[in-house]
């Protein structure tokens, strides 16, 4: 890095000035120089971060230190972060004489001058967008370039939610990304007229439901065969990111409930001829029976027989793993490290056992009431509506005893997939075991999808039910209508 403070500061006047220029719609003359003024924003950042923590250690004011570390967080640090759920197995690291370096699946740090157009947007993205100053609009201009977009669309997502305080306007071809968005509205730019050398006005639509955008427009999607998954939650959830790792060339979409998961499925698989896109569900089992699962999967919905997406991340052979990457990289016994981060489930679940049990009666109770409401046909045969009463101590009891063999077995496993332990300290416990925060920890966990084949595989294994719709041959209505069209 050769730019100076006041190099930058010239510089970027420089650049103000041409920007406001008819050529610069084709012509830029620094373009070799604006990623060296994204880098060196990011350096400077970094450097302000650590010397503002550096100023409160001198002081021997530890507690500010570790406030200012949590309040504000190491650019470097998010961009990894960023770049390991978009399916980029690359880390960042500041070296000396202020130089930026990469290491792809822990290989010897190299220049980022060495790093791919791809892997090279990518980051002169995360950075502009992070060093941005706050209350800021962003525009992004074609970013799904030399980006696959596995890695665009979750990056996206990403940094939306890291920059909340920003609007962001991105220009794409991608007539897939606002599809990937919930909530964008889409501006479908038709034409220009000129005036000699100056645009006169557009002819645009601005379309604020992004299910409407023209067939037209569309159709430059028809080609491709996509795989979609929805899923119950929100973009914010963090089932989002890790079923975009687990099935790394699936789009997965957050619908909200189950209810609106399956609208979803159905609405995409009764217009199979007029598209090429393979649609599934992902729904929480919620005590269904073995028939109403099976009905739900010959419509291609899949269900989830663990209680919450934190079972994916806490599962004790993941944590092994993450204890044996741990251990390597801090130089500590990974035997001990697996046994302090799981020494702690009993005692932090047990004190809840009523709370946890009662939870869980609630959606069986739910289920249960619901089977036993009348149907249109009793309702037209005029007969009496009645409930037989439930009895919530013998349901309650039931499911006490299921928690206290969990308990005596050491079901560790079963204890994190059934109940809602998100609710007690136990997986921070397993974290902290770890000597890790919570997102720390589930950020690695992320990280080793990206960097293991079998870990990937092994997610697989858990979530077989939605695996095995996904990989099951299928048959293609558009194929089927050209053959025979011959």
């Amino acid at each position: 890095m050769e730019m100076t403070a006041s190099s930058k500061k010239q510089t970027e006047g420089q650049i103000k000035s041409t920007d406001l220029q008819v050529s610069s719609r084709w012509k830029d003359d620094y373009l070799g120089i604006r990623p060296s003024i994204s880098i060196f924003d990011l350096i400077s950042f970094e450097n302000s971060r650590s010397r503002g923590i550096a100023g409160a250690v001198d002081k021997d004011d530890i507690q500010s230190a570790k406030q200012l570390s949590d309040d504000q967080k190491s650019p470097l640090q998010e961009i990894n972060e960023l770049l390991a759920i978009s399916n980029i197995p690359i880390e960042i690291t500041l070296g000396k004489d202020e130089q930026l370096f990469a290491s792809k699946n822990k290989s010897k740090p190299y220049s980022i001058a060495e790093l791919s157009d791809g892997e090279r947007n990518a980051l002169l993205i995360c950075s502009d967008v992070l060093t941005t100053p706050k209350h800021n609009l962003i525009i992004l201009d074609e970013p799904e370039r030399h980006l696959h977009r596995s890695i665009i669309s979750p990056l996206l997502s990403s940094l939306f939610q890291k920059r909340k305080d920003c609007a962001f306007v991105i220009s794409t071809h991608d007539v897939s990304l606002p599809i990937d968005h919930s909530e964008s509205s889409v501006l479908l730019l038709r034409s220009c007229q000129w005036a000699e050398e100056k645009i006169k006005d557009w002819d645009a639509d601005l379309i604020l439901e992004k299910d409407n955008i023209p067939d037209s427009v569309k159709q430059e999607i028809l080609g491709s065969k996509r795989d979609i998954l929805f899923v119950e939650g929100s973009h914010k959830s963090l089932d989002i990111q890790i079923y975009c790792l687990i099935f790394s060339n699936v789009t997965v979409i957050p619908q909200g409930n189950c209810s609106q998961v399956e609208k979803a499925v159905k609405g995409i698989k009764e217009t199979e001829t007029l598209h090429w896109i393979n649609a599934y569900g992902l729904i929480d089992a919620d005590d269904k029976t073995l028939k109403q699962i099976e009905t739900l999967r010959t419509k291609g919905i899949a269900t989830l027989e663990c209680y919450s997406v934190e079972s994916l991340y806490y599962n004790l052979e993941v944590v092994k793993k993450i204890a044996k990457k741990t251990a390597e990289r801090k130089k500590k016994n990974e035997t001990e490290l697996y046994e302090k981060a799981t020494s702690e489930i009993i005692a932090s679940i047990q004190p809840h056992k009523e709370d946890l049990c009662s939870r869980l009666c609630e959606r069986q109770i739910r289920s249960m009431v619901m089977k036993k409401l009348p149907k249109h046909e009793d309702i037209k045969k005029g007969k009496s509506f009645v409930i037989d009463p439930i009895d919530f101590k013998e349901v309650l009891e039931k499911e006490e005893a299921k928690f206290d063999k969990m308990v005596a077995d050491k079901n560790y496993n079963g204890l994190i997939d059934r109940y809602p332990t998100k609710a007690t300290q136990v997986l921070q416990k397993i974290a902290n075991g770890l000597g890790l925060k919570r997102a720390q920890y589930e950020a690695s966990v992320r990280e080793l999808i990206i960097d293991d084949p079998e870990t990937q595989e092994f997610y697989k294994t858990l979530l077989a039910p939605l695996t095995t719709l996904i990989d099951e041959p299928k048959t293609t209505p558009l194929t089927a209508l050209s053959q025979n069209s011959g």
